[in-house]
């Protein structure tokens, strides 16, 4: 045999090999039920607070026309 020839074979006894060991395996899926809790959310609002003072104090802001 050759170098060619004796890795094809090896490769192919290896393969055969590890195609019938892999239907071998047992494999399970455990479903646990599913556990639902509220979530609290906080708001910040100094963005809101922010622009209502911009808007509050705008013509202050604003060179005075004369």
């Amino acid at each position: 045999m050759t170098t060619k020839q004796s890795t094809l074979a090896l490769f192919l006894a290896v393969s055969t090999l590890l195609t019938f060991t892999s239907g071998c395996t047992r494999h399970e899926v455990d479903i646990q039920p599913v556990e639902i809790k509220p979530i609290h959310i906080t708001i910040d609002i100094n963005l809101k607070v922010d622009r209502a003072l911009d808007n509050f104090f705008d013509d202050l802001d604003q060179p005075q026309a004369q």
